[in-house]
């Protein structure tokens, strides 16, 4: 029953979160919201969705280690898995012009995640700067945007389904995450006691890798059509929107206990791989991720999971 609950709360945030997106995406049409606002606001939250109701679910059902665990994971999985994995498949090149002020950011919110981490807990203050920052990096997305006078994202699109059809869409996937996140937490955690590990290795490995799923499977197709323009950034857009919006929003919610493993293991690999993926970009909107660095990547990847099951066992 365990691994059913696993993984049903598996599929259910794969696919509500999926529906959330096409249903919000859909709603800000109805009511004339720029394709720009869409794609950064709108569809970055949406995608990050399954994380945020994992991570504030697991908070205030006391599983702290989950909560965490599954966005430092997510962050650890989106360049060396995903990134490696797609690299793999076709090198991908660096063209997004600003590509090293969005790193900049993404560094910055992962030093002030360890930073705060310092005292084992992330607490409401610490949780309202975070949010706060995330909302200076959207309008400046979006200012930065319009100076380059992206007129195709400027216009409003057309809507993909009827007004009802997409609140439908909405609500539906809204209760999807809510069930999702709870099937995922009560199994994964019961998951972890049996098997003699801690929920933190749990959150790191199985739950990260399942709600990224969706991204990994979109950057594969993406990587097989040799479509990655804007992959990197996405990748590093991702980033920045876990920590500060997710841990943001759940530590206003509700204080996150902080395992020191967390500290002194995860968030360190999160940030030697941000370093890396840094060195690997040089030089900067001419660079190539190559094969090669691919499967570096992947084999950091490799390697963490087998480090993180090896130091959790109880």
């Amino acid at each position: 029953m365990d691994l059913f609950f696993l993984l049903v709360g598996l599929l259910l945030l794969i696919f509500s979160g999926d529906f959330l997106v096409r249903g919000s995406v859909s709603l800000a049409a109805h009511f004339k919201v720029s394709k720009l606002v869409i794609g950064v606001v709108i569809v970055s939250l949406g995608t990050s969705a399954p994380e945020l109701f994992v991570s504030l679910d697991a908070a205030l059902k006391g599983h702290p280690d989950i909560s965490i665990g599954n966005v430092i994971g997510s962050n650890i999985a989106n360049i060396a898995l995903i990134l490696g994995l797609s690299a793999l498949i076709s090198p991908i090149n660096v063209q997004k012009k600003g590509i090293h002020f969005d790193w900049v950011v993404m560094m910055v919110a992962s030093l002030l995640l360890l930073f705060f981490s310092l005292n084992l807990k992330l607490q409401f203050l610490e949780g309202v700067l975070m949010v706060s920052l995330l909302t200076l990096y959207i309008i400046w997305s979006i200012t930065k945007s319009r100076k380059e006078k992206l007129t195709s994202l400027e216009t409003p699109p057309k809507p993909q389904y009827k007004l009802w059809l997409s609140l439908v869409f909405v609500l539906i996937s809204t209760v999807g995450l809510i069930y999702g996140a709870e099937f995922l937490v009560r199994g994964a955690s019961a998951i972890a006691i049996k098997m003699g590990v801690d929920e933190r290795v749990i959150s790191v490995s199985v739950i990260a890798l399942g709600t990224s799923l969706p991204e990994l499977a979109t950057s594969l197709a993406a990587a097989a059509r040799k479509e990655m323009d804007v992959f990197i950034g996405n990748i590093i857009g991702s980033n920045i929107f876990n920590i500060l919006a997710i841990l943001g929003l759940t530590s206003v919610i509700t204080t996150i206990d902080i395992n020191p493993m967390v500290l002194k293991f995860d968030i360190i690999w999160m940030l030697a791989l941000a370093l890396l993926l840094f060195v690997f970009l040089l030089p900067l909107q001419k660079g190539i991720i190559s094969r090669w660095k691919g499967m570096i990547l992947l084999t950091i990847y490799v390697a963490y999971i087998y480090l993180a099951f090896t130091t959790g066992i109880f």
